[in-house]
Formats: structure tokens, C-alpha cells, sequence
């Protein structure tokens, strides 16, 4: 390698000096004054944040900045705020009325964010991740009620579940008319195609004739004359399109022999009144809340 600072002849730039190979030179073009500034500056900025925060290991610990700034303190301090929070908020939730809890509109963002939080975790693997049900699992987003669907009555289904063995549980259930031996296989036939002549569905005249004398005498009491059903006991209304167990006749002929008998938990216990409250309003606020 040898030194010449010829100028190139090509370009016009002066060379560095340095030749390769005899004719390989190297142009001087030096960086441009603003990157050589901003360089520079990033490093002052580098030996700052390394003077004012932590940035080095020693043998035994790090160097921690003439601040005294602790990534790990301030997510502590930064949870601790926001338990703070969420103790005002449940507090306030515990002692608000659940019927007014919807005129504080932080109150209720806070009690359906919270809601949807305990639904998703406790009530979703029954319910659906939405509330849109399942065979044998209401859905929750229709206004279709077995106990009835005011923010009172979400909670107590919620509180005592469903013949659950819980003092306060929803605990009428309809009878094993098969199983019990009560009506005959014929007479659940006819009682079955009698009930689906309440929705419209009934495709044997004859038959639905003979059950109606059977639901008169067996069913009534609970779903009531017309089949609209009774929430007081857990009947549900005959009249729509809406089964829990399947609408065809076979489906209706299984209910009434087996008496079906679904079990809710009682989440009293499980959950603290103010997360009760909370989850009342989010199954309330799904679209079919009385």
C-alpha cells in the first residue's frame, strides 16, 4: 500500500491517500456535519442515562443512578394504585343499590368491565364465551327468562343457583312424568304434540287433541293454561320458538319423561357480594335484561 493525494480524476474528490492493488484508491468523503452531531450527541445522551439511571452490573449488584429510578418499584407502586382503585370502585359497587349502580356511569363501565371479567372465567364453559347458551344452558342474550330477568332476579339466580342445595336456590323442578310412571309413553306422545302446537309446530292433530286434556291436568299448574309459563317457578314459556332442550318432538317427549332437572351453582361464597353485583349487571346488560 502507498500514499498518494491525487485527486480523482473521475469524481474530482481527493483521495484518502491510500491505493490497493496499485490503481484502487479510496475517496475522502467524510460524513455529513449533521450525522457527526447527532452521533455525538447520542453519545453525551448515553453517558447521562448511564450517570442518571441504572445501566451497569457489578460483581454483586449495579450501579443504580444518582435518580434512584427502580423500573421494579414503580410497577409496584403503579399496581398498588391501581388495587387502590379497584377497592374504591368495589366498595362503592358493594354499597350502592344494585338498581342504581346504572345511574353512576363509572360505577357501571366499572361493574360491566368487571362483570364481563368474572362471566368470561366462571360462566362462560355453561353459558358460551357471549352468553349465547348451549342444549341445556340458557342463552343469556334473548329475553326468554326461567326466573325472570330484572337485576333482582339475575342476582338471586346468581346467589342461590339452581337446585344447587343452597338455602336460598331456585329449587322447583317438573316432575319424571315418565320415569315416575306418571303418564304412559302414548300420553307423553300426545302431551309433547300437544305442546308444540303452542309455537305452531304440531303436525298430528288428533294426537294434540288428547294431550291437551293431559296438560290441562299435568301441566297447566306450572306453565299455566296457555303455556305462557310461570318465572316464579322456573316454567318456561311454551308460546315461542325458544327451547333449552330442543324444540322437535322428540325433544319435548325426553323433557317431559326425564323431567331434565338442570343444576346451576350457587355462587354465594365464591364470589363477594360487590363481584355478584357486578356480574348481574354484565348478564343484564347482554341484551335481554328486563
Amino acid at each position: 500500500m502507498t500514499h498518494d493525494n491525487n485527486i480523482d480524476r473521475v469524481t474530482g474528490v481527493a483521495t484518502t491517500g491510500h491505493v490497493w492493488d496499485g490503481d484502487l484508491k479510496e475517496l475522502n468523503k467524510p460524513l455529513p456535519r449533521w450525522w457527526l452531531y447527532t452521533f455525538y450527541a447520542t453519545i453525551v445522551w448515553g453517558i447521562g442515562y448511564c450517570i442518571a439511571y441504572p445501566a451497569w452490573p457489578t460483581l454483586t449488584s449495579y450501579t443504580t443512578g444518582v435518580l434512584g429510578y427502580n423500573q421494579r418499584t414503580a410497577v409496584t407502586i403503579d399496581i398498588a394504585e391501581g388495587k387502590a382503585d379497584q377497592e374504591r370502585y368495589l366498595t362503592a359497587i358493594g354499597e350502592t343499590p344494585l338498581d342504581e349502580i346504572s345511574k353512576h356511569a363509572d360505577l357501571a363501565n366499572f361493574a360491566r368491565a368487571g362483570g364481563a371479567a368474572v362471566f368470561g372465567t366462571n360462566c362462560s364453559g355453561c353459558h358460551g364465551r357471549a352468553g349465547q347458551g348451549a342444549k341445556g344452558y340458557p342463552n343469556l342474550l334473548d329475553d326468554d327468562w326461567l326466573w325472570g330477568g330484572t337485576l333482582a332476579d339475575i342476582q338471586a339466580t346468581i346467589v342461590g343457583g339452581i337446585r344447587s342445595g343452597h338455602p336460598e336456590a331456585r329449587d322447583f323442578a317438573m316432575p319424571r312424568f315418565g320415569l315416575d310412571q306418571i303418564l304412559t309413553p302414548a300420553e307423553i306422545g300426545d302431551a309433547a304434540e300437544y305442546v308444540l302446537t303452542l309455537s305452531g309446530k304440531s303436525t298430528d292433530a288428533a294426537a294434540a287433541k288428547r294431550g291437551a286434556e293431559i296438560f290441562a291436568a299435568q301441566c297447566a299448574a306450572c306453565h299455566g293454561e296457555s303455556g305462557t309459563g310461570n318465572q316464579a317457578m322456573g316454567a318456561p314459556n311454551l308460546t315461542d320458538p325458544i327451547w333449552l332442550y330442543g324444540g322437535e318432538k322428540a325433544n319435548v317427549a325426553e323433557t317431559i319423561t326425564t323431567g331434565r332437572g338442570g343444576v346451576m351453582p350457587s355462587w354465594d361464597g365464591r364470589l363477594d357480594p360487590a363481584t355478584i353485583k357486578m356480574l348481574a349487571v354484565y348478564v343484564h346488560g347482554l341484551g335481554g335484561g328486563q
